[in-house]
């Protein structure tokens, strides 16, 4: 179990093999730079979407009890920060799903909560029943135990129900930084597992060697026609405070219990996303955690949840503000309902638990949620009950219209004809062309270089929806001085 002593400073997968004092949890938490605003950049290195894919992909499916290790592993191979890592035991509960590769080998690798057997609490077994449902569909497991301490018992307990299993299993022996703890690889042999591979996942160790073995047998992916475009999935973040429905919602849009629901707020943690296929068209839905105002987030767990999930919100394509009608619209669900806003998205503002109301006055509701959310006035409106499944079929049509939205283009001729039959006295208006999409963004070549007077842009903005639609969308305007 020692290592090469010619082992290389990086791996395969780009991290630095060095001891750092920050963890990758804070080096995130910390990082000024913020993440790409192009949200039609290509996936990141090593990653695909599921809908990119010509063949069913095999999976690897990381099980381990709590803290050993699982979601640094999981990052590691990934090459992204995506699963949430801390001291703290039992963050991560819903599976998380990666698509990467290893030498050309692509592969789905997932993320399981720790895991004990016997555990009968709500969550524990929660979490169980997720791993479970991975493990059915497992082209390999890599069973994680941490180096440092001897084999327990959830650790044996794990172990035989693997074995059960009939399914390629590799042990991973993690946190092996040296070979100090050589003596204890006769204790790791007694599970039963004959691949034993020493690793830091911190550090990158040993990672190579594992996925090297894990990955040996898996196909290298088919050629893609001449022409062939890769599909494009739109992506949808989930928002709201806790305990909304959110994790309700995402089960209910992709017709499976893909992440634990209970009635204990913040029960989602990491930001969990499921591709489905509607229609013929592809969406990448994810679940982010829920929102808390500052002063009430007190853990590191939470604290990085909400970072993600404001991440998310970021880099989606439409955000779903999920509220709950049996509460009414609160002060929390308008600074939400502000960053998506000010993140550039399409936005759908969802209300749920439809059914709890008797008095269904719909248009009463709906002016409410106007009232309190006036800068959205662009934004559907949708009721729903993600429990019973009412209203959740027109969530679909509603984001094709709003991404479709979102990406419309007007030709400067069209612009031109419609700014020629509006009148401004503040200034002239030479001409208007669009720049960007996502969201729509407009320039304005004028006689003078300062902003347009708010009740200007609010007429405009007004005008160009009237005549070219844009629901769901935030509409940018820039003014550039002209010189005579």
């Amino acid at each position: 179990m020692q290592f090469p002593s010619n082992y290389q400073a990086t791996d395969h997968f780009g991290f630095p093999n060095k001891n750092t004092e920050n963890k990758a949890l804070i080096g995130f938490a910390r990082s000024k730079t913020p993440p790409s605003r192009d949200r039609t950049a290509t996936t990141p290195r090593g990653c695909y979407h599921k809908t990119h894919m010509p063949q069913t992909l095999p999976t690897v499916v990381i099980v381990g009890r709590p803290n050993v290790g699982k979601s640094t592993l999981f990052n590691r191979i990934t090459g992204q920060r995506r699963a949430i890592v801390g001291d703290e035991p039992g963050i991560t509960r819903d599976r998380l799903h990666g698509l990467t590769d290893y030498r050309g080998r692509p592969f789905e690798l997932i993320d399981t909560g720790g895991i004990v057997v016997d555990d009968a609490e709500y969550i524990p077994s929660q979490i169980l029943k997720q791993a479970r449902a991975a493990l059915k569909t497992a082209a390999h497991i890599i069973f994680l135990v941490d180096g440092r301490s001897e084999i327990t018992a959830p650790d044996r307990d794990l172990a035989r129900m693997l074995l059960r299993l009939g399914r390629p299993i590799s042990l991973a022996v993690n946190k092996a930084d040296t070979g100090a703890r050589e003596d204890l690889a006769h204790g790791f042999y007694s599970l039963g597992i004959s691949d034993i591979f020493p690793v830091s996942a911190e550090h990158g160790i040993g990672v190579d060697a594992l996925i090297d073995h894990v990955t040996a047998g898996f196909a290298l992916p088919a050629e893609t026609a001449p022409g062939e475009e890769p599909v494009h999935s739109v992506k949808v973040a989930i928002i709201g405070r806790p305990n909304v429905g959110k994790s309700t919602l995402l089960n209910a849009l992709t017709g499976e219990d893909r992440v634990i629901v209970s009635p204990i707020a913040g029960t989602t943690r990491d930001s969990v996303d499921e591709t489905v296929v509607h229609n013929g068209a592809s969406y990448t839905f994810v679940d982010t955690a829920g929102i808390r105002r500052k002063g009430k987030t007190k853990l590191m767990a939470e604290k990085l949840s909400v970072v993600m999930a404001r991440r998310n919100i970021r880099m989606a394509d439409v955000v779903l503000v999920l509220m709950d009608a049996s509460e009414g619209v609160l002060g929390l669900d308008a600074t939400i309902a502000g960053y998506a806003h000010e993140g550039g998205s399409g936005v759908i503002l969802c209300v749920n638990k439809w059914d709890l109301i008797a008095d269904k006055k719909k248009r009463d509701f709906e002016q409410d949620v106007r009232d309190h959310l006036k800068f959205l006035e662009y934004a559907p409106v949708a009721f729903l009950s993600a429990k019973t499944g009412a209203g959740v079929d027109r969530i679909f049509r509603l984001i094709r219209e709003v991404y479709e939205s979102a990406t419309k283009r007007v030709t400067t001729g069209e612009l031109n004809r419609f700014v020629e039959r509006l009148r401004f006295e503040e200034r002239k208006i030479y001409y208007i062309t669009q720049a960007s999409v996502r969201p729509p963004t407009f320039v304005l070549f004028t006689n003078r270089a300062a902003p347009l007077h708010f009740s200007d842009e609010r007429y405009l903005v007004n005008q160009i929806r009237k005549q070219f639609g844009f629901r769901g969308t935030p509409i940018v305007l820039k003014t550039k001085g002209k010189e005579h």
